[in-house]
Formats: structure tokens, sequence, C-alpha cells
């Protein structure tokens, strides 16, 4: 496999970085999610972080050396991810379980395969045309779907942010799986939360990365969109991946030097904690080992 990778997660206005994203690959397979935490910082933290990290232990468990059934890989991930979070708020008498959007993607056999629960967003771009894209389960969705309201209203709908699906929700969540797809040489496969598309238009993004090394502009639109959102801007994060060789002047990330079995990981997850006020402190040493201890923990029990 040839591809150029690009993924970074900024914390904008907020206080805390609540989005998870990673990507690991081995020789023939490749796995990119993303995590959106929600209902509080300190919960939606622990709820992106369990979701991303149970993605990449499965994957890397499943893929012998490739996965039997992507679409079936991600949507049971997801609901371990889903039942994972339930049995952390009752392991420590949470008031309100830890909740976060997802999606994911897998490419194998240069088919790309990919599933979504909430507004985490994924395009894929072909020639600067939209070829798929996930549709948000949210509230102001099904508005533009009846009619009720155009696309464009949708970013300064009161409701934007009310969704009706995610990990860790009250009821099992709805989860959308894609068709089987097969890429192209020049796609582009971008998967983001909605601090990023809410104020960036795939449209705009790809116009600038369709013939630009996306090394070079996909920063440009991070810190773009961080500026966009203002004093009231989320977090922005973003998975940008162009699948073959490079074209334009990157250097495309190649899987021919893995080995059977080994696999390549990057992953942005930094634990923080926030007091009452909402401001964000650094851990001790002794908070940092017992959070990883205990979100370790509750990943194992769900990863088999």
């Amino acid at each position: 496999m040839r591809f150029t990778i690009f993924q970074e997660s900024r914390k904008g206005a907020r206080e805390v970085n609540q989005d998870r994203i990673a990507y690991t690959y081995s020789r023939e397979t490749l796995l990119l999610v993303i995590a959106d935490g929600m209902g509080g910082h300190v919960g939606g933290e622990i709820a992106a972080q369990i979701a991303v990290r149970l993605f990449i232990e499965r994957f890397q468990q499943e893929a012998k050396p490739v996965l039997r059934n992507p679409l079936r890989f991600i949507q049971d991930t997801m609901l371990r991810a889903h039942a994972a979070l339930g049995s952390y708020a009752n392991q420590f008498s949470m008031l309100e379980t830890p909740r976060t959007t997802c999606v994911a993607v897998v490419v194998q056999g240069g088919v790309a395969y990919w599933a979504h629960v909430g507004d985490s967003r994924f395009y894929l771009l072909r020639q600067g045309r939209l070829i798929a894209a996930t549709k948000d389960h949210s509230k102001v969705q099904y508005l533009v779907d009846q009619g009720l309201i155009t696309p464009e209203e949708v970013l300064v709908h009161p409701d934007r942010n009310k969704i009706f699906s995610c990990l860790g929700g009250m009821s099992a969540p709805v989860i959308d799986l894609s068709r089987r797809t097969p890429l192209q040489d020049g796609d582009l496969l971008i998967l983001c939360t909605d601090g990023l598309w809410s104020v960036y238009p795939h449209r705009e993004m790809a116009t600038m990365l369709t013939s630009t090394p996306i090394l070079q502009t996909a920063p440009r639109i991070m810190r773009e969109a961080e500026q966009r959102g203002g004093p009231d801007g989320d977090n922005v994060s973003a998975i940008i991946v162009r699948w073959g060789p490079e074209t334009i002047a990157d250097e495309p990330t190649t899987t021919d030097n893995l080995e059977l079995g080994q696999f390549a990981t990057q992953v942005e997850s930094t634990l923080t904690l926030a007091d009452r006020s909402g401001k964000e402190r650094d851990l001790t040493e002794d908070e940092i080992e017992r959070a990883i201890a205990e979100i370790q923990s509750t990943i194992q029990k769900y990863r088999k």
C-alpha cells in the first residue's frame, strides 16, 4: 500500500481537547479513527479515549494479516465501545455515562469501508468531487432531510449540536455502514470532527487539497479552521489521506518495509483534567497512571 497521511488535533477555544484521533496500518490494511467526546470535560475525554484505543487494539489483534470482514469489524468495535463506556460508568459510579461520536475507516485490498455514529464525518473526494460522505445523526440533519431548513442554515441553527446517536448513550447506537468502495490513486479520504466541518466546507478543502501536497496544505487548513472558530470555537481534528503514490510533492508512506504481524501506529491522545470552573490543569503522575490503568482495564474486557 502507498498513501500520504496527515493527522492533527487542535484545542480551539476550548479549555480541554476532547477529540481523539489515531491511525494504524500493517502491510495490507489501514485503519483510521476519530472520536469526539461529549458530556463534560473528563467524561468526554474518557469516552473518546476508550473508543479509539479499543479500535487500535482490536485491529492489531484481528488483522492477521487482513480483516476477514472490515464492515463487521467496525460495527462490532463500535458496539463493544458502547458497552465498555456503560461498564466504565457503572464501575466508577458516574452520574452520567461518558459519550462520544465516532467515525472509522478501513482500507484493505484497495477498497474503503467506513461507518459512523454521531456527527463526526467522513468525506471521499475524487478529482475535487465528493464521491461519498457520511450523514450526521443530528436533529438539524433530520430537518434538512425533511426540507424544513437548508444545509446552509445548519451552521447557525440553535439545535446544531444536538445528536440522536452516540457511543455511551442511553439507547443502542445507530451505526451507519458504507458500501464496499474501491479507491483510485489520488483519492482523498478525510475524517474530521464538527470543529472542522462546521467552519470549513468540504468543497473548500477539496479545492485546496486536490492540487497541492497535503502535508503542506492540511496544516494551513487546520490553523485557519481554528481561527474561524473564534472565541467559541470547538476542538478541531482531522485525518487526511491521499491514496496511492503521491504525484505532487509529498513523499508517500509505503508499507512494503513492514513484516507480517508488524503495525505502525500514530495516536494523538493526552489525558488532562479540568477543575470545577472548567480550567484545565496538568495531571499528577499518580493521576495519569491511575486513569490509564482504569481505561486500559475497561478496554481489555471488550477487545476479545
